[in-house]
């Protein structure tokens, strides 16, 4: 059967992609590597008594079923030792469904502050590990994975480690263009909306492309992650919605140019992920904290794809609407030449006050 992109999809891209299915589905799959390790991997925050019982008795007498957590839950939790990312916890009778259900997720700790002694495995983590745990945020789920040595993947969709840690850039380098529509918008009337998808059916970009751009110059671009809250809602929590129709505004004053609206919700964790950092920031941690409790990084989006979709749009130098310092340093990373960095920054609000000063001294925001 022919491909409607022209080429078939790598096998490698559309496996990352069924796993990132099943795992969002509460089901296994299994992660190999190429040192020969194979693991049975599902979610930890999926765990039930009855799913952990299910899960242990799959994986076997000899198959030491354990808990991943990144460093950065494990370190808000103060395991030790840190010795790799991430850290591995054999199951044991502390760890029953409902501890490792809370374990995975934060935002109830401030209402279970005394948990454990939790023994730690003192060994550098396999590369298995690290790509069930990358999986896990592919997946756009909790980054706490709960793992067992397979010595039989029957039924299980297996998937290569390697695969796993390359996605993100060969999903990036494999977009190609599948929709192109004129809509007028109500700041930049002469606009068209372009949508970008890889050929393994993964996440899908749009690029707004307003007026007539020369590819002769650089072009005026903003790359704006999507934020349903702030795009669509009009929160107050974020400076996101303002700096998207701002930017849209700036665009077609200055005659035209191009806005990606890149599918990186909450810093690149998605949306439900980013409901419970907020319910973490109602607690009284910033926004950085608030990620890396969920153990998450303080940031986790990556630029590649927004390199691609600038180079399919004939577009090779930009000029850059962002006070984000690090979307300069990953454009021009990938390829991108950002010949000025353009200022985009609104007034704070009585919500979005401590957030603003959050990103600037922590992330280096230029605001």
């Amino acid at each position: 059967m022919s491909s409607p992109f022209g080429s078939a999809p790598s096998s490698a891209l559309v496996a990352v992609d069924r796993a990132v299915s099943e795992l969002r589905r509460g089901l296994s799959v299994a992660v190999s590597d190429p040192g020969g390790n194979v693991l049975h991997l599902t979610a930890a925050e999926y765990a039930t008594a009855e799913r952990l019982a299910g899960f242990v008795a799959a994986a076997g007498a000899s198959a030491a079923p354990r808990l991943l957590l990144t460093n950065r839950r494990a370190a808000t939790l103060k395991l030790r030792p840190l010795v790799g990312d991430p850290v591995a916890l054999p199951l044991d009778a502390h760890l029953d469904a409902a501890t490792i259900a809370s374990l995975a997720d934060p935002t109830a700790d401030l209402d279970n502050p005394l948990r454990g002694p939790f023994a730690v495995l003192r060994r550098a983590p396999m590369a298995a590990e690290f790509a069930a745990v990358k999986l896990l945020k592919l997946a756009r789920l909790l980054p706490a994975a709960l793992v067992a040595t397979a010595a039989d993947t029957q039924g299980l969709l297996c998937v290569d480690a390697d695969a796993i840690t390359a996605y993100d850039d060969q999903a990036a380098r494999a977009l190609r263009i599948v929709s192109d529509a004129r809509v007028p918008l109500a700041d930049a009337e002469v606009a068209r909306i372009i949508a970008f998808r890889p050929p393994d059916g993964g996440i899908e970009h749009l690029a707004i492309v307003i007026g007539e751009p020369t590819r002769r110059e650089p072009v005026l671009a903003r790359l704006h992650s999507e934020c349903f809250t702030g795009d669509l809602l009009g929160s107050l929590r974020c400076d996101c919605g303002e700096q998207l129709r701002g930017a849209i505004r700036t665009i077609a004053a200055a005659g035209g140019g191009v806005l990606l609206y890149l599918a990186q919700e909450g810093r690149g964790i998605g949306l439900v992920n980013k409901l419970k950092a907020y319910r973490l920031q109602d607690q009284g941690f910033d926004t950085v904290e608030a990620n890396e409790r969920l153990g998450f990084d303080p940031d986790e989006r990556v630029f590649r794809p927004a390199a691609e979709m600038l180079r399919l749009l004939g577009f090779d130098a930009v000029r850059l609407l962002t006070n984000n310092p690090e979307k300069v340093s990953g454009l021009v990373a990938s390829g991108i030449n950002v010949v000025e960095r353009v200022p985009h920054a609104f007034p704070a609000n009585n919500h979005n006050e401590f957030y603003l000063a959050t990103k600037k001294a922590k992330s280096g925001h230029l605001l």
